[in-house]
């Protein structure tokens, strides 16, 4: 039995499909068809015109059409007055907002593909005149377009793959796991995201490690040094394996010189001061790791930077290696 997947798009930049689109594969249509999943409609990689596609949505809702998993990326446009009319589906005069209500009503699944549909993201930052909102929250306070409540007729809440934008294997394996009827509940963190990266950190697998374990910072960006301590790095706190899955197969955030910004949570888009720059309270960060208390970070940082190795404090204040690890002869004698 194949596994039917409906996406639709609602207010965001369409970055989740175009990160979908790097997924590690060589043959993507091969991909989802050899895992029992059958591409209902994308606004991206379906052929069908609109016509065909209104007629997609009604047999989804009659039922003719079994809906496994009803796939939205960007924020719900809630405005004006909680009419949705800032964004109708293009021919129709019927609202995204009131589209999503009724597939989710049908859905075995209801994901959320990306930050902006499971928090609101970028499009609900500032002051939100289209009052976006993600699918069952709005950013920390859980709500959003469906309510507290909402269970979709799998019996699970909406599943938040977060992230800005989301990584194409936590989206794959997702609706993998789902097709093959192995993912439930228990499978989701308190946030609605799924545990096999989120009980991950981005912190995990950094390049700079070492940097870190020393407390040996970066003044600059260009710096090889840690990005914590200066430079608004977020990776001992943010929820995803971006350094052990990398992107493309090759990069991450930190990989490629920027800090994490924890872009899998919400509120992440308004953290109240620049994205470069470390909150501080009395010279120490506001966002030490969340899982040691705050006095044994800030005692342990100070026993590592006294003993940081010359070649760790040099290089980590230059935008190159500076100075190699000693090379000695390690036979035992």
């Amino acid at each position: 039995m194949t596994f039917n997947v409906l996406w639709l798009q609602s207010g965001g930049c369409g970055g989740c499909s175009m990160s979908l689109l790097c997924a590690d594969t060589a043959d993507f249509p091969a991909l989802l068809k050899n895992s029992g999943i059958h591409l209902l409609w994308h606004p991206s990689l379906s052929l069908e015109n609109q016509q065909d596609l209104l007629g997609i949505l009604q047999d989804c809702l009659s039922g003719c059409t079994r809906l496994d998993a009803l796939c939205i990326e960007g924020a719900v446009l809630r405005g004006p007055y909680h009419s949705g009319r800032f964004h109708l589906l293009a021919g129709t005069d019927v609202s995204m907002m009131r589209w999503i209500e009724q597939l989710a009503k049908v859905a075995t699944h209801v994901l959320a593909v990306g930050s902006c549909a499971a928090w609101g993201g970028i499009s609900a930052s500032g002051c939100n005149p289209t009052d976006a909102c993600g699918l069952q929250f709005e950013d920390e306070q859980i709500g959003g377009l469906l309510g507290r409540d909402f269970c979709a007729q799998g019996g699970m809440p909406v599943v938040n793959i977060a992230g800005c934008p989301t990584h194409p294997g936590w989206v794959l394996d997702t609706l993998m796991l789902l097709a093959a009827d192995q993912f439930g509940a228990l499978n989701l963190d308190p946030l609605g995201r799924p545990r096999f990266y989120a009980d991950q950190l981005v912190h995990h697998g950094c390049p700079r490690n070492e940097y870190y374990e020393y407390k040996a910072s970066a003044a600059q960006p260009t710096d090889l040094g840690c990005l914590m301590e200066n430079m608004g790095c977020k990776g001992t706190q943010a929820h995803a394996d971006c350094n052990t899955r990398l992107w493309n197969g090759d990069g991450s955030c930190l990989r490629g010189g920027f800090a994490c910004i924890n872009c899998t949570a919400p509120g992440f888009q308004s953290p109240g001061h620049a994205f470069h720059l470390t909150a501080k309270l009395a010279g120490i960060p506001v966002g030490l790791p969340t899982d040691m208390p705050k006095a044994w970070f800030v005692a342990l940082a100070s026993l590592s930077k006294s003993a940081t190795p010359k070649r760790v404090k040099v290089n980590s204040r230059s935008d190159h290696v500076v100075l190699p690890p000693a090379s000695r002869n390690m036979r035992q004698r």
